[in-house]
């Protein structure tokens, strides 16, 4: 790739860096936003809801966006929407000005990133090109979310509202940089999809409502029985508008989602591997949490320095697994790293009261491994064969299936924790507690095993499809930005 193209790839994988930073940083930060606005355990409990409900429910739709009113435009507006209402939440003085903050933030995330993601699928060539940029954005992805950590911890100490303008800085710099690469012609800005019929709006709402409801229901999980009607009725409505979504896609002339895609079952293979991956990561790294400030009484800093061993990801990422892919096939490179996982969580199984760091880190070093193993690959082949105007929804699903695993396997740990907490008291109750939340992660990375391992194949070379009416192939990275010009965006530009 030119060095131009190594650009184009550095601003994308900078918007989805942005993004699990932003994550990240808010979690570690959150104990000192609740005590400087007061804010009561539920409405502290919702600035973290706020932001899953945003993403996993518009993800989808996002994600279709892209591929029906162009990736550029998608990826330039939802940027700078995230880089406001960052700063609004930087500046908040009340519960729900935060609360309003996080969930327009977490809708930006779910129409930017995959309309990033969908723009690497249809700017580099499909083979060991893409499969590198898609690594790349990948291990981005999780090395962003491991160092936010640290960020997070180190802005804390300075005040918690710099944890909201740190991103606002970032994500200024990237908008800038976007404007002079992304190119105004070519895969990454054409809108592929042209329909006399217009856009699926009965589609869309009930497609971002069936997944905000689906979404709360999962969120909720964590009171366990506390308020189930509400659980159960969040899941009801959602399901429900779930059955309204698929009657109004197969009468619509021009269906947001083409319900055959669900199809290919290396795709949906995938999407539930991420989901189960996803999902066990981010329910291990809060119950470590928990377990390293609540039970062992560490700094948030000191946590957040601990945790960075997982961001091993960010280097092996890049680096190791583009190669291991080359040589192995996916299918392998994900059974390693569901292997690694199980291994991780497994070895933190017997923690007790006196881990010292040096007992901890083998299983942290090894969940950085296993994400750097798992994901990306996962990523290819959740793309992988789709046609180019169709990238953007299956960057969508996959975006979709990774919120909801990270929802599942929070609230999942927390709610078996609640309930072990009561068979027992003090510190060995507690510490109880926290060994049966840790066989959740264990028990979904065995069943993403099962199904990645069943069903993920490398894709072999086919011969050359049919000639039909096709929206564009997609272009080199080269070719498109050689087609680009670093002028400012201006209405016709798009």
């Amino acid at each position: 790739m030119s060095a131009r193209a190594w650009a184009l790839l550095l601003v994308l994988c900078g918007t989805i860096f942005l993004e699990g930073i932003d994550v990240a940083m808010l979690a570690v930060a959150i104990p000192a936003i609740r005590a400087d606005l007061d804010l009561s355990t539920g409405a502290a409990a919702w600035v973290m809801s706020a932001y899953i409900l945003g993403y996993a429910g518009f993800t989808l739709l996002g994600g279709r966006a892209a591929d029906l009113l162009g990736r550029r435009r998608m990826f330039l507006i939802w940027l700078t929407v995230f880089l406001l209402f960052s700063g609004l939440g930087g500046f908040a003085t009340e519960g729900w000005m935060m609360i309003v903050a996080r969930f327009v933030t977490g809708v930006s995330a779910a129409f930017m990133t995959p309309a990033a993601m969908s723009i690497i699928t249809t700017s580099y060539e499909e083979g060991p090109q893409r499969n590198r940029a898609l690594l790349v954005f990948a291990g981005t992805a999780a090395g962003g979310f491991s160092l936010g950590m640290v960020i997070g911890g180190l802005l804390t100490q300075l005040g918690w509202r710099w944890v909201f303008f740190a991103p606002v800085l970032l994500a200024g710099a990237l908008l800038i940089a976007a404007l002079r690469l992304l190119p105004r012609t070519g895969a990454a800005a054409e809108v592929p999809v042209k329909t006399a019929n217009g856009f699926d709006m009965p589609g869309a709402a009930a497609a971002a409502g069936a997944m905000m409801l689906l979404a709360a229901g999962v969120v909720r999980l964590e009171h366990g029985g506390s308020g189930w009607q509400l659980t159960a009725g969040a899941f009801a409505a959602g399901l429900l508008l779930v059955y309204v979504f698929v009657a109004v896609e197969r009468r619509s002339p021009a269906p947001l989602v083409r319900l055959a895609i669900f199809r290919r079952a290396s795709m949906v293979r995938a999407d539930l591997g991420a989901l189960l991956f996803v999902g066990s990561f981010f329910g291990f790294q809060f119950m470590a949490t928990l377990y390293l400030q609540e039970l062992r009484g560490w700094s948030s800093l000191e946590t957040s320095l601990a945790l960075a061993l997982m961001g091993l990801d960010f280097v092996l990422a890049p680096t190791l697994t583009p190669r291991l892919v080359n040589r192995f096939g996916n299918t392998r490179v994900v059974v390693g790293g569901f292997v690694a996982a199980i291994l991780a969580y497994g070895l933190f199984l017997p923690v007790g009261l006196d881990w010292s760091l040096g007992l901890m880190a083998p299983t942290l070093a090894l969940t950085g491994v296993a994400f750097a193993l798992a994901y990306g690959p996962l990523a290819i082949a959740a793309t992988d064969g789709v046609a180019p105007h169709e990238q953007g929804l299956a960057s969508g699903l996959l975006y979709t299936s990774s919120q909801f695993g990270s929802a599942i396997g929070i609230s999942a740990v927390t709610a078996v924790y609640g309930l072990a907490s009561t068979a027992g008291t003090g510190a060995e109750g507690s510490l109880a507690a926290f060994r049966a939340a840790l066989v959740v992660p264990v028990v979904m990375v065995l069943l993403g095993l099962v199904i990645t391992a069943t069903g993920l194949r490398r894709r072999q070379p086919s011969a050359p499809r049919p000639s039909a009416p096709q929206p564009s192939a997609p272009q080199s990275p080269d070719d498109v930005l050689d087609s680009a010009r670093p002028t400012v965006l201006t209405p016709s530009g798009d």
